[in-house]
């Protein structure tokens, strides 16, 4: 693989409460190239900085859930709670990105979400490929494409040298035609409409290039960092793509309606790691791992048997071999095992550890 365009960060605004972020911003690029300046990256994420609700309804202030995810001072405010006296160790940043649960985008087009205390999902508005009209609505003047503006518009007023502002959870591709459709209606079409199901799929990645550069233009402006949920900074512009879904379809499938569509979604990026989340999607890893426009691999493997991490090396192998980066999930108690037996030139290791243990782990990840 060729080095990566080396990406400026001079220009980005300073982190009063993360004063190594210039260091750590180097650790990260260089992983990108499979490099390592002193050691790899590591992502600490126990302390839960993220905000993410769970408390019980308060009546008196809000009449329902929607009503407090669309409470802008409360998720600002509630995120800076989170944070206060955090100290950042290693790759981690203090990073608010506004949110109003997985499926926002497929919400700007038409339909609604449906919030619990933690999360939100989305009810199918397509029963027919031949009448897109629940679907017909202008992404830019959807009440929720409205919302997150607000939200990083007040984050970013706020936010003053304390955190970084990112974006939201953005799902184009397949991930937002299964919710647009249902998945029994999608996997029904794949079979009997495949034209029609393609027309579908390539509405779903048409306008994320606005979407994304206009929230990209807005934290570029404030000298911020292109970041969202995975809490990694890019000084460039910096996409999460991904198709949970298609751990349950065949690689034709996913190859005809998933990545057909990823040089449109991918376009003018200048980092992206797909999320591989578990075994089922990583029977798709060869056609990722083919595509130049993809520089890392975020590796989620599942529960239960899929456990421990060990058993996934040759996997995580495979992917350097390819040129690509690795993003992983390693359990403490597996992380001397996992160094022995992994180079530490292109690999992330993200730990759940106690706070007050994340120096000393930092220590001996130094030791590899």
């Amino acid at each position: 693989m060729s080095p990566l365009t080396a990406l400026p960060v001079a220009k980005l605004a300073p982190l009063a409460t993360k004063p190594d972020y210039a260091r750590c911003l180097e650790r990260i690029e260089a992983w990108w190239n499979q490099a390592v300046v002193d050691r790899p990256p590591v992502r600490f994420y126990k302390h839960n900085a993220q905000f993410e609700g769970g408390e019980p309804l308060d009546r008196n202030r809000w009449p329902s859930l929607e009503a407090r995810w669309f409470d802008v001072d409360y998720q600002v405010t509630s995120f800076e709670q989170a944070i206060a006296g955090k100290e950042w160790i290693a790759e981690t940043f203090p990073f608010f990105w506004p949110n109003l649960g997985p499926s926002v985008y497929s919400a700007f087009y038409g339909g609604s979400l449906i919030y619990s205390e933690v999360t939100s999902w989305y009810e199918p508005v397509v029963n027919d490929l031949d009448d897109l009209s629940p679907i017909g609505g202008d992404p830019f003047q959807s009440v929720y494409f409205r919302k997150l503006e607000e939200l990083t518009r007040a984050a970013l007023a706020r936010c003053g040298d304390r955190y970084w502002v990112g974006y939201s959870d953005f799902h184009p591709n397949l991930d937002c035609v299964a919710a647009w459709c249902g998945m029994d209606n999608l996997f029904l079409a794949m079979a009997e409409e495949p034209e029609k199901l393609a027309k579908v799929s390539a509405l779903s990645v048409r306008d994320f290039q606005r979407i994304f550069g206009h929230f990209d233009t807005m934290l570029k402006a404030a000298g911020h960092p292109s970041g969202t949920w995975m809490n990694l900074p890019c000084p460039g512009r910096f996409h999460i793509p991904s198709c949970d879904v298609s751990c349950m379809i065949d690689t034709p499938y996913f190859a005809r309606f998933s990545l057909a569509n990823l040089s449109v979604e991918m376009a003018d990026m200048d980092r992206a790691i797909y999320h591989v989340d578990g075994k089922g999607v990583a029977n798709h890893l060869d056609l990722i791992l083919e595509r130049p426009d993809i520089h890392a691999i975020q590796w989620v493997q599942g529960l239960g048997t899929d456990w421990p991490i060990m058993q996934w090396v040759p996997l995580l192998r495979r992917i350097l071999a390819a040129g690509k980066s690795v993003m992983v999930d390693v359990p403490i108690e597996e992380l001397d095992e996992f160094m022995d037996c992994m180079p530490r030139e292109g690999v992330f290791l993200c730990l759940g550890v106690a706070p007050e243990a994340e120096k000393s782990v930092l220590k001996r990840i130094e030791r590899w």
